[in-house]
Protein backbone atom coordinates (compact mmCIF):
# COMPACT_ATOMS: atom_id res chain seq x y z
CA UNK A 1 0.00 0.00 0.00
CA UNK A 2 1.37 3.54 -1.14
CA UNK A 3 1.65 5.98 1.28
CA UNK A 4 0.79 9.52 0.62
CA UNK A 5 3.46 12.21 1.20
CA UNK A 6 2.32 15.63 1.55
CA UNK A 7 3.72 18.68 0.28
CA UNK A 8 6.00 20.77 2.27
CA UNK A 9 3.67 23.16 4.12
CA UNK A 10 4.66 26.40 2.56
CA UNK A 11 3.18 25.43 -0.99
CA UNK A 12 -0.32 24.31 -1.45
CA UNK A 13 -0.79 20.97 -3.09
CA UNK A 14 -4.09 22.37 -5.15
CA UNK A 15 -2.89 24.04 -8.79
CA UNK A 16 -2.52 27.95 -8.05
CA UNK A 17 -3.39 30.94 -10.35
CA UNK A 18 -0.55 32.58 -11.98
CA UNK A 19 -1.26 35.31 -9.68
CA UNK A 20 -1.43 33.66 -6.65
CA UNK A 21 1.85 31.04 -7.26
CA UNK A 22 3.08 34.62 -8.11
CA UNK A 23 1.99 36.11 -4.23
CA UNK A 24 4.38 33.01 -2.90
CA UNK A 25 7.58 33.95 -4.89
CA UNK A 26 7.29 37.48 -3.66
CA UNK A 27 6.57 36.00 -0.22
CA UNK A 28 9.72 33.73 -0.41
CA UNK A 29 11.68 36.23 -1.98
CA UNK A 30 11.11 38.91 0.93
CA UNK A 31 11.74 36.17 3.50
CA UNK A 32 14.65 36.62 5.67
CA UNK A 33 17.69 34.28 4.66
CA UNK A 34 20.19 32.95 7.57
CA UNK A 35 23.19 35.06 7.90
CA UNK A 36 26.26 33.67 6.30
CA UNK A 37 29.44 34.00 8.53
CA UNK A 38 32.41 36.30 7.46
CA UNK A 39 35.10 35.09 6.50
CA UNK A 40 38.38 36.68 8.42
CA UNK A 41 39.72 37.21 4.80
CA UNK A 42 36.87 38.69 3.05
CA UNK A 43 36.83 41.46 6.18
CA UNK A 44 40.13 42.70 5.57
CA UNK A 45 42.59 41.29 3.07
CA UNK A 46 45.64 39.97 3.96
CA UNK A 47 49.07 41.66 4.83
CA UNK A 48 50.78 40.24 1.32
CA UNK A 49 47.85 41.04 -0.60
CA UNK A 50 48.36 44.58 0.98
CA UNK A 51 51.79 44.90 0.14
CA UNK A 52 50.86 43.34 -3.47
CA UNK A 53 48.30 46.30 -3.98
CA UNK A 54 50.21 49.13 -2.71
CA UNK A 55 53.65 48.02 -4.72
CA UNK A 56 51.53 47.81 -7.90
CA UNK A 57 49.54 51.62 -7.37
CA UNK A 58 53.48 52.69 -6.61
CA UNK A 59 54.70 51.37 -9.74
CA UNK A 60 52.19 52.37 -12.10
CA UNK A 61 52.36 55.39 -10.56
CA UNK A 62 55.91 55.77 -11.65
CA UNK A 63 55.15 54.35 -14.92
CA UNK A 64 52.70 56.96 -15.57
CA UNK A 65 55.21 59.98 -14.67
CA UNK A 66 57.16 58.30 -17.07
CA UNK A 67 55.02 58.07 -20.40
CA UNK A 68 55.40 61.67 -20.23
CA UNK A 69 58.41 63.75 -22.38
CA UNK A 70 59.51 66.63 -24.54
CA UNK A 71 62.13 67.22 -26.70
CA UNK A 72 62.70 71.11 -24.72
CA UNK A 73 63.89 68.98 -21.75
CA UNK A 74 67.39 68.81 -23.18
CA UNK A 75 69.01 71.37 -20.89
CA UNK A 76 73.15 71.74 -23.07
CA UNK A 77 73.84 73.95 -19.35
CA UNK A 78 73.23 71.01 -17.66
CA UNK A 79 74.84 68.19 -19.84
CA UNK A 80 78.00 70.32 -19.62
CA UNK A 81 78.27 70.67 -15.90
CA UNK A 82 77.97 66.87 -15.26
CA UNK A 83 80.55 66.00 -18.38
CA UNK A 84 83.35 67.60 -16.15
CA UNK A 85 82.98 64.54 -13.82
CA UNK A 86 81.48 61.91 -16.37
CA UNK A 87 84.45 62.59 -18.17
CA UNK A 88 86.73 61.43 -15.50
CA UNK A 89 84.72 58.33 -14.64
CA UNK A 90 84.74 57.14 -18.37
CA UNK A 91 87.97 57.61 -18.81
CA UNK A 92 89.73 56.90 -16.05
CA UNK A 93 87.43 54.34 -14.14
CA UNK A 94 86.21 52.64 -16.85
CA UNK A 95 89.10 53.28 -19.33
CA UNK A 96 86.33 53.98 -21.95
CA UNK A 97 87.38 53.75 -25.72
CA UNK A 98 85.15 54.33 -28.38
CA UNK A 99 85.93 53.62 -31.98
CA UNK A 100 85.28 55.07 -35.05
CA UNK A 101 83.15 57.91 -33.67
CA UNK A 102 83.86 59.83 -36.99
CA UNK A 103 81.34 56.83 -38.72
CA UNK A 104 78.58 59.20 -37.30
CA UNK A 105 77.25 61.45 -39.46
CA UNK A 106 78.12 65.48 -38.28
CA UNK A 107 75.01 66.37 -39.48
CA UNK A 108 70.96 64.89 -39.62
CA UNK A 109 69.25 62.08 -38.67
CA UNK A 110 70.44 59.08 -37.26
CA UNK A 111 69.16 56.21 -35.43
CA UNK A 112 72.00 54.77 -33.13
CA UNK A 113 71.11 50.82 -32.16
CA UNK A 114 73.13 49.06 -29.06
CA UNK A 115 73.26 46.66 -27.15
CA UNK A 116 72.62 47.08 -23.16
CA UNK A 117 75.00 45.61 -20.43
CA UNK A 118 75.42 46.38 -16.63
CA UNK A 119 72.44 46.21 -14.97
CA UNK A 120 70.68 49.45 -13.48
CA UNK A 121 74.01 50.76 -14.05
CA UNK A 122 74.50 50.81 -17.86
CA UNK A 123 77.84 52.10 -17.75
CA UNK A 124 78.54 51.47 -21.60
CA UNK A 125 75.80 54.19 -22.34
CA UNK A 126 77.17 57.04 -20.28
CA UNK A 127 81.04 55.94 -21.95
CA UNK A 128 79.72 56.12 -24.76
CA UNK A 129 77.45 59.37 -24.71
CA UNK A 130 80.22 61.22 -23.19
CA UNK A 131 82.48 60.88 -26.40
CA UNK A 132 79.19 61.33 -28.21
CA UNK A 133 79.07 64.93 -26.96
CA UNK A 134 82.65 65.69 -26.97
CA UNK A 135 83.25 64.72 -30.29
CA UNK A 136 80.58 66.37 -31.71
CA UNK A 137 79.57 69.20 -28.98
CA UNK A 138 76.51 69.85 -27.07
CA UNK A 139 74.96 71.68 -30.09
CA UNK A 140 74.75 68.54 -32.29
CA UNK A 141 71.05 67.58 -31.06
CA UNK A 142 71.45 63.87 -29.72
CA UNK A 143 68.60 62.03 -27.84
CA UNK A 144 68.48 58.36 -25.98
CA UNK A 145 65.16 56.82 -25.03
CA UNK A 146 64.94 54.89 -21.84
CA UNK A 147 62.81 52.82 -19.92
CA UNK A 148 59.71 54.66 -18.84
CA UNK A 149 60.12 52.93 -15.04
CA UNK A 150 63.08 54.93 -14.61
CA UNK A 151 62.21 57.74 -16.74
CA UNK A 152 59.56 58.31 -13.51
CA UNK A 153 61.71 57.75 -10.95
CA UNK A 154 62.16 61.26 -9.09
CA UNK A 155 65.51 62.08 -9.21
CA UNK A 156 67.26 59.55 -11.89
CA UNK A 157 64.32 60.73 -14.42
CA UNK A 158 64.94 64.40 -13.67
CA UNK A 159 68.39 64.22 -14.56
CA UNK A 160 68.29 61.80 -17.28
CA UNK A 161 65.70 64.20 -19.01
CA UNK A 162 68.10 67.27 -18.41
CA UNK A 163 70.60 64.99 -20.37
CA UNK A 164 68.30 64.68 -23.61
CA UNK A 165 66.86 61.13 -22.29
CA UNK A 166 63.42 60.29 -23.95
CA UNK A 167 60.58 57.68 -22.82
CA UNK A 168 60.76 54.72 -24.69
CA UNK A 169 58.16 55.09 -27.42
CA UNK A 170 58.21 55.69 -31.19
CA UNK A 171 56.84 58.68 -31.25
CA UNK A 172 59.59 60.74 -29.28
CA UNK A 173 62.11 59.05 -31.01
CA UNK A 174 59.84 59.92 -34.70
CA UNK A 175 59.65 63.51 -33.44
CA UNK A 176 63.73 63.76 -32.44
CA UNK A 177 64.68 61.94 -35.68
CA UNK A 178 62.28 64.76 -37.55
CA UNK A 179 64.30 67.59 -35.67
CA UNK A 180 67.25 65.94 -37.39
CA UNK A 181 68.70 64.56 -33.96
CA UNK A 182 70.39 61.23 -33.26
CA UNK A 183 68.58 58.79 -31.37
CA UNK A 184 69.90 56.01 -29.19
CA UNK A 185 68.02 52.82 -28.97
CA UNK A 186 68.27 49.73 -27.04
CA UNK A 187 65.84 47.28 -28.10
CA UNK A 188 66.87 44.75 -25.84
CA UNK A 189 65.91 46.63 -23.19
CA UNK A 190 65.17 45.12 -19.91
CA UNK A 191 66.12 41.84 -21.58
CA UNK A 192 69.29 42.83 -22.93
CA UNK A 193 70.55 44.42 -20.20
CA UNK A 194 70.03 41.71 -17.56
CA UNK A 195 71.14 38.68 -19.61
CA UNK A 196 73.29 36.54 -17.58
CA UNK A 197 76.91 36.23 -17.40
CA UNK A 198 77.41 33.18 -19.80
CA UNK A 199 75.54 35.55 -22.59
CA UNK A 200 77.46 38.72 -22.20
CA UNK A 201 78.75 37.98 -25.54
CA UNK A 202 76.05 38.01 -27.33
CA UNK A 203 73.63 40.53 -28.70
CA UNK A 204 70.00 40.16 -27.33
CA UNK A 205 67.59 42.54 -29.27
CA UNK A 206 64.70 40.24 -27.73
CA UNK A 207 63.00 39.82 -31.30
CA UNK A 208 61.69 43.25 -31.22
CA UNK A 209 61.47 45.20 -34.69
CA UNK A 210 59.88 48.42 -33.61
CA UNK A 211 63.12 50.22 -34.08
CA UNK A 212 63.39 48.94 -37.95
CA UNK A 213 60.14 50.06 -38.55
CA UNK A 214 60.88 53.64 -37.70
CA UNK A 215 63.96 53.36 -39.66
CA UNK A 216 62.08 52.63 -42.56
CA UNK A 217 58.88 55.11 -42.03
CA UNK A 218 61.80 57.80 -41.64
CA UNK A 219 64.28 56.42 -43.76
CA UNK A 220 66.89 57.19 -41.72
CA UNK A 221 69.87 55.30 -41.40
CA UNK A 222 71.10 52.52 -38.52
CA UNK A 223 74.08 53.07 -36.93
CA UNK A 224 75.24 50.01 -34.62
CA UNK A 225 76.40 50.62 -31.52
CA UNK A 226 78.16 47.57 -30.10
CA UNK A 227 80.08 47.45 -26.87
CA UNK A 228 81.97 44.94 -24.24
CA UNK A 229 83.18 45.36 -20.71
CA UNK A 230 79.48 46.76 -19.30
CA UNK A 231 78.31 42.91 -18.14
CA UNK A 232 81.96 42.41 -16.80
CA UNK A 233 80.55 45.43 -14.08
CA UNK A 234 78.32 43.29 -12.27
CA UNK A 235 77.50 39.47 -12.00
CA UNK A 236 74.19 38.20 -13.42
CA UNK A 237 73.49 35.34 -11.75
CA UNK A 238 69.80 34.72 -13.08
CA UNK A 239 67.67 36.38 -15.50
CA UNK A 240 64.72 35.57 -13.40
CA UNK A 241 62.36 35.97 -16.59
CA UNK A 242 60.37 33.18 -15.79
CA UNK A 243 59.94 34.67 -12.81
CA UNK A 244 58.65 38.03 -13.85
CA UNK A 245 56.13 35.78 -15.80
CA UNK A 246 54.88 34.48 -12.69
CA UNK A 247 54.62 37.52 -10.91
CA UNK A 248 52.65 39.17 -13.77
CA UNK A 249 55.19 42.05 -14.73
CA UNK A 250 54.41 42.46 -18.07
CA UNK A 251 52.27 45.21 -17.36
CA UNK A 252 54.69 47.42 -16.04
CA UNK A 253 56.76 46.14 -19.61
CA UNK A 254 59.03 44.04 -17.37
CA UNK A 255 60.65 40.94 -18.90
CA UNK A 256 62.81 40.41 -16.17
CA UNK A 257 63.67 40.45 -12.37
CA UNK A 258 67.41 39.01 -11.99
CA UNK A 259 69.39 37.55 -9.28
CA UNK A 260 72.69 40.02 -9.31
CA UNK A 261 75.78 40.15 -7.19
CA UNK A 262 77.52 43.13 -6.97
CA UNK A 263 78.61 45.86 -4.64
CA UNK A 264 77.82 46.42 -1.52
CA UNK A 265 75.18 44.37 -1.59
CA UNK A 266 76.43 40.93 -2.48
CA UNK A 267 73.06 39.54 -3.78
CA UNK A 268 70.45 42.31 -5.31
CA UNK A 269 67.19 40.73 -6.61
CA UNK A 270 65.62 42.81 -9.22
CA UNK A 271 68.83 45.05 -9.06
CA UNK A 272 66.73 48.11 -7.96
CA UNK A 273 69.08 48.82 -5.22
CA UNK A 274 71.61 51.19 -7.19
CA UNK A 275 74.78 49.23 -7.46
CA UNK A 276 78.56 50.49 -7.51
CA UNK A 277 79.81 48.89 -11.13
CA UNK A 278 83.17 47.07 -11.33
CA UNK A 279 86.25 49.12 -12.99
CA UNK A 280 85.85 47.11 -16.27
CA UNK A 281 87.40 48.04 -19.44
CA UNK A 282 84.34 49.10 -22.16
CA UNK A 283 85.42 49.14 -25.33
CA UNK A 284 82.47 50.48 -27.59
CA UNK A 285 82.67 50.52 -31.64
CA UNK A 286 80.50 51.99 -33.98
CA UNK A 287 79.69 50.18 -37.26
CA UNK A 288 78.87 51.25 -40.53
CA UNK A 289 75.88 53.19 -41.26
CA UNK A 290 73.41 50.45 -42.89
CA UNK A 291 70.60 51.90 -45.00
CA UNK A 292 68.14 49.87 -45.89
CA UNK A 293 66.40 51.73 -48.82
CA UNK A 294 69.67 52.97 -50.48
CA UNK A 295 71.32 49.23 -50.30
CA UNK A 296 67.53 47.48 -50.69
CA UNK A 297 65.43 49.49 -52.72
CA UNK A 298 61.96 51.14 -51.23
CA UNK A 299 61.13 48.60 -48.43
CA UNK A 300 57.80 48.14 -47.17
CA UNK A 301 57.49 48.85 -43.43
CA UNK A 302 54.23 47.33 -42.67
CA UNK A 303 55.45 43.91 -44.04
CA UNK A 304 56.60 41.53 -41.27
CA UNK A 305 59.03 39.67 -43.88
CA UNK A 306 60.72 42.49 -44.13
CA UNK A 307 61.07 43.35 -40.96
CA UNK A 308 62.52 40.42 -39.61
CA UNK A 309 65.11 40.19 -42.68
CA UNK A 310 65.96 43.71 -41.64
CA UNK A 311 65.84 42.59 -38.00
CA UNK A 312 67.93 39.84 -38.55
CA UNK A 313 70.54 41.57 -40.60
CA UNK A 314 71.10 44.47 -38.21
CA UNK A 315 71.71 42.04 -35.23
CA UNK A 316 74.15 39.73 -37.76
CA UNK A 317 75.93 42.44 -38.39
CA UNK A 318 76.22 43.58 -34.73
CA UNK A 319 77.39 40.04 -33.60
CA UNK A 320 79.75 40.03 -35.61
CA UNK A 321 81.69 43.11 -34.38
CA UNK A 322 80.54 41.88 -30.85
CA UNK A 323 82.72 39.07 -32.15
CA UNK A 324 85.83 40.48 -32.79
CA UNK A 325 85.64 42.64 -29.38
CA UNK A 326 85.13 39.08 -27.69
CA UNK A 327 88.13 37.78 -29.15
CA UNK A 328 90.49 40.81 -28.66
CA UNK A 329 89.09 40.37 -24.51
CA UNK A 330 92.24 38.88 -22.28
CA UNK A 331 90.22 39.04 -18.78
CA UNK A 332 86.74 39.76 -16.90
CA UNK A 333 87.23 43.58 -15.51
CA UNK A 334 91.03 43.96 -16.91
CA UNK A 335 90.38 43.79 -20.56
Amino acid sequence: MSRRVSAPPHVSSRRQSPRAAGDDLLALAKAPTPRRRRSTSARSPSPLREIIDTLDGTVQGVLERGRHGSLDERDPEYMERNLRWLNYVADYYFRGEVRHIDRIPATGPVLLVGNHSGGMATPDTWVFMVNFLRHFGLSRPSYALAHNIVMGLPIMGTMLRKSGTLPAHPDFARAALRKGASVLVYPGGDEDVFRTWSERNRIHLANRTGFVRLALQERVPIQPVVSIGGHETVFVASDGKKLARLLGLERFRLKALPLVVCLPWGVSPGNYLLHVPLPAKITVEVGEPIDFHAQFGTLDARDPEVLWACYHYVEQRMQSILDGLAGERRLPVIG
